[in-house]
């Protein structure tokens, strides 16, 4: 290779999960798996019946082109001008070093770039991948996303530039994450890159807040993550700061109320999280998210309802729920609404957990008209499994009565 030739690893997509190599004509299965036509091909003609991947069973051994993939490798060769495989490597030797994104990624990471001029390196390397999915990967191979990272959890200072600077880069990360590697965001495992990550949504704009919602959904979404996920999840500062987020009821809020709730539910992957959230008021808040649910999209409240099931699990959790004024008052209203059954069955859960053993928690249920709400949902068109759980609250809570009076 000469000097100043890019080395150039295979994107993981682009590989055929048989041979290991660059697909010359991918090819998709019933299954949803694609392979390079050669090798699928030889798998099958060995008498193999299954997916080489997922082992489920061909019912239909039909090979469909995978038109997409092919143009999308087509479009990342060309980017490199000139290729040469090294079978030995699995890497294309591409010449690179002339290419606008390796010379906006190194004026990017040039100390002695200005931050407004960053700011227009990087507006400049978002306009010329907007129309070229593959530009992505590239992007990814010539290690931007790292790069990009470091500069955005560095010392945050809100001037006017860096406010631009972080909400289009946050932005840009999350464009970018499906087509890396999960791994690149341990870098925020670091104590002064976490640190800055917490001030940021403390401190930040409606935009970067949601961005990184957005991030923290994808950290807990990955097992290269876990450990990430675990570190935010004990931070109180951002915990109290998430929580708070979804408490707002201003319309103009809404997004990021919603934006909070999905980063909620992503870090109670973990029940050690779960426990942290509830010492930082976690109950309170879905109450309060559940009450006014009017203004907030139906799926994200049967979330927040699925959440407080979840956490009921905790002691300090049911005591918050009973004591609150509007606690158990709001899990009835989960019960049953109008042609709309997300969340019910959780509801009913939460109302079996905390009505089992508190005659407190019954009757604000009855005074709630829980009663009313199972009766109508035992009519309505909601799922077998949800009527059963129905059907057991509901003896519950008469027999209960009963022995009460």
């Amino acid at each position: 290779m000469k000097e100043g030739d890019h080395q150039m690893t295979i994107p993981h997509l682009f590989r055929c999960p048989i041979s290991l190599d660059l697909f010359k004509d991918p090819v998709t299965l019933s299954t949803g798996q694609t392979y390079d036509r050669s090798s699928i091909e030889k798998w099958l003609s060995a008498g193999n019946l299954t997916c080489p991947v997922t082992m489920q069973k061909l019912h239909d051994p039909s090979l469909v082109p995978n038109h997409n993939l092919r143009h999308l490798i087509e479009q990342w060769r060309q980017l490199g001008h000139d290729h040469q495989f090294d079978p030995d490597n699995h890497h294309y030797l591409t010449t690179t070093i002339d290419h606008p994104l390796v010379s906006l990624k190194h004026k990017l990471e040039s100390p002695q770039v200005s931050l407004h001029q960053k700011l227009q390196t990087l507006e400049n390397v978002i306009v010329l991948t907007e129309d070229s999915p593959s530009t992505n990967s590239f992007l990814l191979q010539i290690g931007f996303l790292p790069l990009l990272l470091t500069l955005l959890f560095d010392k945050p200072e809100f001037s006017q530039d860096y406010i631009k600077f972080v909400e289009k880069g946050l932005c840009f990360v999350i464009k970018l994450l499906p087509f890396g590697e999960m791994g690149c965001l341990n870098m925020l495992k670091e104590e002064s890159k976490l640190e800055s990550f917490i001030v940021l949504f403390e401190n930040g704009t409606d935009m970067m807040k949601q961005s990184l919602c957005h991030i923290v959904v994808e950290i807990s979404s990955s097992s290269e993550t876990r450990e990430l996920c675990g570190m935010i999840g004990k931070n109180p500062r951002f915990l109290n700061k998430l929580i708070s987020q979804i408490v707002h009821q201003d319309s103009d809020q809404t997004i990021l109320s919603e934006a909070g709730i999905k980063a909620i539910s992503a870090l109670c992957c973990l029940e050690s999280n779960r426990e942290k959230l509830v010492q930082q008021g976690l109950t309170n808040g879905l109450v309060s998210y559940i009450v006014y649910s009017e203004r907030k999209e139906r799926s994200l409240v049967a979330t927040a309802m699925a959440r407080l099931e979840q956490v009921l699990g905790i002691e300090r959790a049911k005591e918050e729920l009973i004591n609150n004024p509007n606690g158990v008052k709001a899990v009835v209203k989960m019960v049953f609404r109008v042609s709309d059954h997300e969340g019910s069955q959780s509801a009913v859960n939460s109302l079996m957990m905390v009505c089992q053993e508190s005659m407190e928690a019954r009757e604000k249920a009855i005074g709630a008209g829980v009663l009313t709400q199972l009766l109508l949902l035992l009519q309505s068109q909601c799922s077998g499994r949800t009527k059963t759980k129905a059907r057991t609250l509901l003896k519950l809570l008469r027999s209960k009565w009963a022995e009460e009076q």
